[in-house]
Formats: C-alpha cells, sequence, structure tokens
C-alpha cells in the first residue's frame, strides 16, 4: 500500500510538473498517427509498403527524447502509458461517433453513395486489431526508446548535456525503437489482416524508421532547445523535489 501511494504521488508530482503543451503535443501525435495508420501509401513497388502513420510519429518520438532527456526514462514511460490511455479514450469515442445514426458531410459530397457514409464510420470507427496492434507496438516501442535514449546518454561522462550527446542518444534510440514500433504493428496488423508479406513488413519497418528519423533530425535542435530551456528555467522542480526525498529515505 505504501508503494502504491508512493507511486500516485509520484504520477501527481509528474503531471503537475510537464509542460501541458508537451503532453497535448504528445497526446494528439498518438492519437493522430493511430487513425492515419488506416490508410496506406500507393508506392506502386510490391516489395514496399508504408501507411500514413509516418507523417506524425516522429513527433511522438521527438516527445519521448525530450522528456526522458530531462525527467528520466521512468517518467517519460509513465506519460507515455498516459498517452496510450488518453488514444484508447479518444479511440472510444470515436467509436461511438461511429455506431451513432446519422451522416457524415462527404456523404451528400458523393452523390450520397452509402458506401461513403459505411467507409467513413468504419475508419473512425476503427477495428480492434488495429487499436490492439498499434497499442502494443507503442507499449514497446516506449519502453525501447525512453531506457536506451537514457542508457547511451550515460556513456557521456563529458559534456552529457551538449548538442553531439542529445544527438547520439535520441537517434540511435528513436531508430531502434522506430524500427521496432513499425515492425510490431506490421505483424499484427498488416501481415495477418491485410496480407502483407514478411518482407513488406521488414521494408517498411526500415523504409518507416528512415523516413521518420530524417524528420526528427531536422527538428532535433528544437527538441535540444527546449531541454536547454526547461534546464534553465527548472521545469519539473516539483517533481525532481519529490522523488529526491524517497532517494535519501533510502
Amino acid at each position: 500500500m505504501e508503494k502504491f501511494k508512493r507511486f500516485c504521488g509520484e504520477w501527481r508530482a509528474l503531471m503537475r510538473s510537464v509542460p501541458s503543451t508537451a503532453v497535448c503535443l504528445f497526446v494528439l501525435s498518438v492519437f493522430t498517427m493511430n487513425l492515419l495508420a488506416n490508410k496506406s501509401i500507393d508506392l506502386n513497388v510490391s516489395w514496399l509498403a508504408l501507411d500514413c502513420g509516418i507523417i506524425v510519429s516522429w513527433v511522438a518520438f521527438l516527445c519521448m527524447d525530450v522528456l526522458t532527456k530531462h525527467f528520466g526514462p521512468k517518467a517519460a514511460t509513465m506519460i507515455s502509458l498516459f498517452a496510450i490511455a488518453a488514444n484508447l479514450l479518444a479511440c472510444l469515442m470515436t467509436f461511438l461517433g461511429s455506431v451513432i445514426g446519422g451522416t457524415w458531410g462527404a456523404f451528400f459530397d458523393f452523390g450520397e453513395q452509402p458506401v461513403v457514409n459505411d467507409a467513413l464510420n468504419s475508419t473512425f470507427g476503427g477495428t480492434w486489431f488495429v487499436v490492439t496492434g498499434s497499442t502494443v507496438a507503442f507499449v514497446a516501442s516506449a519502453l525501447i526508446n525512453n531506457f536506451a535514449n537514457w542508457g547511451i546518454g550515460k556513456a557521456f561522462h563529458k559534456h552529457p548535456d551538449g548538442f553531439g550527446a542529445y544527438v547520439c542518444r535520441t537517434y540511435v534510440s528513436t531508430a531502434i525503437a522506430q524500427f521496432a514500433d513499425n515492425l510490431i504493428f506490421a505483424l499484427i496488423v498488416s501481415h495477418f489482416f491485410f496480407s502483407w508479406s514478411i518482407l513488406q513488413c521488414l521494408t517498411c519497418a526500415a523504409t518507416g524508421m528512415l523516413a521518420e528519423l530524417l524528420c526528427e533530425a531536422v527538428f532535433s535542435p528544437l527538441g535540444y532547445a527546449v531541454c536547454r530551456k526547461w534546464k534553465k528555467e527548472q521545469v519539473g522542480k516539483a517533481y525532481f523535489d519529490y522523488i529526491a526525498q524517497f532517494e535519501v529515505q533510502q
């Protein structure tokens, strides 16, 4: 019971300490990338397959890298789980919207064809295997990314807060975690339900990793600037003070 009370207190301190903008952007990116994952990209290449989730998934990993650098891997994972819970709640809301009687605007734009309305209900309502696959994939990739990022950062004894250290820990951890996220989702969902081949799953994971890593590379100076700003302004002091009191007791 004492450990549970401590965990709840740590959770409250963390949620009060992380800037709301970062949490909002993180949650929105997780929900959006899972929604866009319903649409595959037509590349006209038989051995290559991608989905539109790559457009925004890098944002979630950028957020995790910043959170891990400033708050640590445990805190970043806690926020990741919060984002997943928020995504599942949003999926429930869109599912309820899909089963409520009515018509979408596109229904009238395309000459009132019932198939359009049914297709939109199916897309926004989601399917259990897409939600399950995306949730499992993101939980696994969040754990990989956060703790790999932290582990790599520990190797930099000189200038651990320098840009070089930040780039190394974020690029390597993101590459590994992005590949794992794409591959797990592809194997659970695309391989079994959309008939993708194993080769397509692997190429999707690798190509998606490269595309998403490139996006994060472009915005990594922004992530580094945010980390420096948070440290200078002592963002999260309440959280650090809370966990410090238990470290002293031990």
